[in-house]
């Protein structure tokens, strides 16, 4: 089941965050997805979060925060379901493209992202820490 992410849910996706990401956002953080000019969504299997994604909107593009499923939970289809909604909330709210940034080493992603219509478009040198890594850049026009 797909929701939109409330402040309820922060402290599972924030553990999410702890699990996948080497710097991962503060509750804090997480909660400008809640508000005004952001927009997040939750996946959740018998009532928890499974995964989470978000995105901030300026003007007329949207630029995905993250994405991530409990690592006990990939591969069941949660971080497709959170990016479709993405996208969809993206064509609903008059979007002309929402823009992501992907660890390079991340392939799995990567062919999501392309199943899903978005293009790789350019790269960010040393965008990631810990480790360090190239970051690709991907767009998709709504």
């Amino acid at each position: 089941m797909i929701e939109r992410l409330t402040e309820e849910h922060i402290p599972e996706v924030a553990l999410i965050e702890r699990l996948c990401f080497s710097e991962p956002w503060s509750e804090k953080s997480l909660g400008i997805l809640t508000q005004k000019n952001a927009v997040g969504f939750v996946a959740l299997e018998s009532g928890r979060v499974a995964a989470y994604g978000g995105m901030i909107c300026v003007l007329d593009e949207g630029q995905i925060t993250n994405i991530a499923a409990h690592p006990d939970l990939r591969r069941k289809g949660y971080g497709e379901a959170v990016t479709r909604a993405l996208i969809d909330y993206g064509k609903e709210n008059g979007l002309a493209a929402i823009y992501l940034e992907v660890r390079r080493s991340n392939g799995a992603a990567r062919a999501l992202y392309s199943k899903l219509g978005f293009e790789e478009i350019g790269e960010r040198k040393g965008f990631y820490r810990n480790p360090c890594e190239d970051a690709v850049l991907m767009k998709i026009t709504l």
